[in-house]
């Protein structure tokens, strides 16, 4: 009479997945979610196949308490590269401030052995490829932005207040 409640591993895997709005994946996965603010203006760049790719900058911080009790920020740089094609525009253009959401493959490739640690070849590489990326909030506006931007609309808006006659 129990042996009705019982419940076989697989029948749960199944009922799990059943929930999922996600494909089961065979590979692993290392990825890399960065929520902070582009440290300064996206790169176009070619490799050596002469393919265009965008590389950008994350600045993150993160808080520790000093001996006197005072906060610390201390920020970290994440350099992510982007390959595709239909994100290079959008990305291009994304300024220096923005507050953004990334979502990027975390890939790390290891010295070469043998190699002189104080060279490119002989130190480990962690690369960043970017994912997805939503902007959160805009760049706040420097003085000469803003003042550029009040001339511009004064002018937009100065034949308005002309009175014409027909």
């Amino acid at each position: 009479m129990l042996s009705a409640l019982r419940v076989s591993k697989q029948s749960l895997a199944s009922a799990a997945r059943a929930f999922s709005t996600s494909r089961p994946r065979a590979a692993d996965l290392a990825k890399l979610t960065l929520i902070g603010r582009i440290a300064k203006e996206p790169e176009s760049r070619l490799t050596k196949n002469e393919k265009r790719f965008i590389a950008y900058t994350i600045v993150t911080s993160s808080g520790s308490t000093t001996v006197q009790g005072e906060r610390q920020w201390i920020p970290t740089y994440h350099r992510v590269l982007c390959f595709d094609n239909s994100q290079l525009d959008y990305l291009g253009r994304l300024k220096k401030g923005s507050r953004v959401y990334v979502q990027a493959d975390y890939n790390i490739k290891e010295p070469e052995q043998g190699a002189d640690p104080t060279t490119p070849q002989g130190q480990r590489h962690i690369f960043l490829t970017h994912d997805t990326l939503k902007v959160l909030t805009a760049p706040r506006p420097t003085d000469a932005e803003q003042t550029e931007r009040a001339e511009q609309e004064e002018e937009d808006t100065s034949h308005l207040s002309q009175d014409r006659v027909f």
